[in-house]
């Protein structure tokens, strides 16, 4: 699979929608700081955590330096801190159908040709926060789009196309060469991947943005092994995004709105 600039086009509005604060950086980070830096709208929406925690200041900071705007938060829990959304459902537990409706309408407000978000493994790590916004985030995005549906959210506006941020089967043994073994990793058929993006021009905003998330760093998660490693092993590890490409409107559709839209 080549290395690709096109795929994943420096589109006048990006949304990225993740599960936790710091997932944006770490998944997509590079691809944001790039569509910002060519005067592109970017915006990330993050499921779970709430406004006046710690790890919101965090997401606030990191967002501030890709370029992507004051933080949307959709203010469900952790799976695994339930403080982190005081008096809140935990994503995975709440009604599937609110879920969708408050995501809606940040897609309806931001109105974005491009929505990233996990795959339906939820990444490497499978987290079930992760799989769950995955589930979320694709209904959402077709349902923004229908008039109807969620009143009260906002006019009907429908992305072109969802792009799943994943690993290719043949990155995992890089990976797992510089970070070691997991107890799970969940990677997608190389030939399945559709966009795999160099981001090494934006590499030292990408591992900032990652950094600003502390108290994961404090506390010895992904962060803290990004904090640690040589520049010459960040590139290797994460000078690389991959997305898989899903279409949300049919060809035609699309065809026809290009003409109308230029």
């Amino acid at each position: 699979m080549a290395e690709e600039t096109a795929s994943v086009p420096a589109e006048p509005s990006v949304l990225a929608v993740f599960a936790h604060p710091d997932d944006e950086s770490l998944s997509a980070g590079g691809v944001l700081a790039r569509h910002a830096a060519a005067g592109a709208r970017t915006a990330v929406v993050t499921a779970t955590w709430a406004e006046g925690t710690h790890r919101a200041a965090e997401l606030a900071e990191a967002l501030r330096l890709l370029g992507a705007g004051r933080p949307r938060l959709l203010g469900f829990a952790d799976a695994r801190v339930p403080e982190s959304a005081p008096g809140e459902a935990r994503l995975c537990d709440a009604p599937l159908d609110e879920a969708v409706r408050r995501l809606v309408a940040h897609i309806r407000e931001f109105r974005p040709r491009i929505v990233l978000t996990h795959d339906a493994y939820g990444g490497l790590t499978g987290h079930p926060d992760h799989v769950h916004t995955h589930r979320v985030t694709v209904l959402a995005t077709r349902a923004a789009g229908l008039d109807g549906l969620y009143p009260g959210t906002g006019e009907p506006w429908q992305p072109r196309a969802l792009h799943l941020a994943t690993h290719p089967h043949s990155a995992v043994t890089a990976l797992a060469d510089v970070i070691g073994a997991r107890k799970a990793v969940h990677s997608t058929p190389d030939e399945e991947v559709t966009a795999a993006v160099d981001v090494t021009p934006w590499l030292e905003t990408k591992v900032a943005a990652v950094l600003a998330h502390r108290s994961e760093v404090e506390r010895g998660a992904v962060p803290a092994l990004v904090a640690g490693l040589p520049r010459h092993v960040q590139e290797r590890v994460l000078g690389t995004e991959w997305y898989i490409r899903q279409e949300t409107v049919p060809p035609a559709v699309a065809v026809r709105q290009s003409t109308l839209t230029g």
